[in-house]
Formats: C-alpha cells, structure tokens, sequence
C-alpha cells in the first residue's frame, strides 16, 4: 500500500493519520490485530499501568563535559499521563540547588535556560525528592493505582540520578529501581534503528513537531508523554524494560510479569 492509500484506510477507522509510512503501517496493523484479539475475548483493562510518571532531568553540565565533571540534577520534572484517558493530567517541576559545581557554566545556562539565579534559590536533592515523593503520595500513585517510570533513554536512572544520590549521601529511591525506556521501546515496536531514537527524530517520524524549550526538562518530558500517548494509541503496550540492580543498568525482559512500582518512600541516608 502507498502513503496515501494507508492514509485514507486509517482515516476510515478514525486513526490518526500522520507519520511516515512505516509508522502507518504499523497502526494499521495493530489496529486489525485488536479487532481480532476484542473479538476473541475482551481486553481486560485492569492489568495495566493506571499511570505513567515521565521524568527527564535536567543537570549541570560543560561544553564537551570533561570525563571528570561530576553531573549534578538541577531540574526535577514529571508529567503524569493517564492511560485510560491518555492524556496528560498532571505535572510536576522543581530546581534544585548543586552542591558540588554551585556556579552552572555559560555552556549550562544556554543550553537549559536555567539561570544562576533559579538555582540560588532552589532547594538541595534531598528536600526536593522528599517534595517529589509528596506529589506522587497526594495523587495515590503505588497505593490505589498503578504506575510506572518512563524516561526517553537509561540516563536518566542510571546516571544521572544514580549519581546525585550518591552525592546527596542517600539511598538509590526504590520507586525508580525499574522503568520503560522508551527509546528501546519505540525501536522496538516501530522496528527502526537506535540511532533514529532521538526525541526529535522519534516526533518528527510520528508526524509531531516539538513543542516549548528543547532542553527544557519540563518540555523535554512533556513531548515524551506525547510520543507515550502516541505508542499506546498505536497499540504498544509500554512496559518496564530496564532497571537498576545493586548501582548497575540491567534490562528486564519483554516476558517478565508487569508489574507496578512501589508506593514512593523517602530512601534512608547512606552511613
């Protein structure tokens, strides 16, 4: 089939009708393999993630970032996406002040548009996370509903904050021992290459353009969610495919159970 002809077929569906060919075929696809699947039994709503928690942090950084330059988180983002209304229903942003590299670089400013000044004024790690834990509590999340952590690659988890804890002289929060890396997922179910699983690349294949500050952690999580959205309708389920496991990056395979996160907790400070 052409572009247009997949086009005009999911337009009679009343599918979303942009992307590139590939990401056409694919919806298409999907959207006959659940037909088929709604007409053998009933999909059972229950099982998956009530929620999705996208978080993509922001930290200090310098032009070519020196092997030896230590990263520090100065943006605490999550956007919180309803799976069963997918949208977006909530979101949540704090600055956070370094410690270590107290005075961003002029490479960091320009490229976050995080001033000196926001950062003076920000809270330390461990008084953001606890208001961080506090928000997720409010909104029942590990308690009455399910939810899981998404990030647009294993950085976030395994580096960034991994680092900060350390830092910050705390234990890794077992709420994010475990999420959906969606670059691998996006690799995976659209079947394209990692080097085509930059958010830019990852929208524009979609048929989206970016909206608000590239690099920007609030943005940034903002148009991950929608790229979530997107995938879901499309009929991939997201799971959890990465974790961390005694400080290392492990992957968790595609046939392990779907489970959700815990209930988030203050993490203890390391002895």
């Amino acid at each position: 089939m052409t572009r247009d002809e997949l086009r005009s077929k999911l337009a009679e569906f009343k599918l979303e009708t942009r992307g590139v060919k590939d990401v056409l075929k694919k919806r298409l696809k999907n959207y006959y393999k659940k037909q088929k699947l709604m007409q053998k039994e009933p999909i059972n709503g229950d099982s998956y993630y009530d929620y999705i928690c996208v978080v993509d942090f922001e930290a200090t950084c310098e032009e070519g970032n020196p092997p030896e330059f230590v990263h520090e988180i100065i943006e605490f983002p999550i956007v919180l996406l309803n799976t069963h209304t997918l949208e977006i229903e909530d979101t949540f942003q704090q600055y956070v002040k370094p410690e270590i590299n107290p005075k961003l670089s002029d490479f960091c400013i320009s490229l976050t548009g995080i001033t000196q000044d926001i950062v003076d004024k920000a809270d330390t790690f461990p008084q953001v996370l606890q208001n961080v834990i506090e928000w997720m509590r409010q909104r029942e999340l590990g308690t009455k509903y399910s939810y899981s952590m998404l990030t647009d690659g294993s950085w976030d988890m395994s580096k960034f904050l991994n680092i900060q804890c350390r830092i910050s002289r705390i234990k890794y929060p077992s709420f994010a021992k475990k999420w959906i890396n969606i670059r691998k997922s996006y690799g995976n179910f659209y079947k394209v290459p990692r080097n085509q699983t930059k958010l830019t690349i990852m929208l524009e294949k979609l048929g989206m353009n970016y909206d608000g500050r590239p690099h920007s952690g609030l943005d940034d999580s903002k148009n991950i969610a929608r790229i979530a959205i997107r995938m879901l309708q499309d009929g991939c389920e997201l799971r959890v495919n990465e974790r961390m496991h005694a400080g290392q990056l492990m992957t968790v395979s595609s046939s392990a159970p779907l489970e959700g996160a815990p209930a988030p907790q203050m993490p203890r400070y390391r002895n």
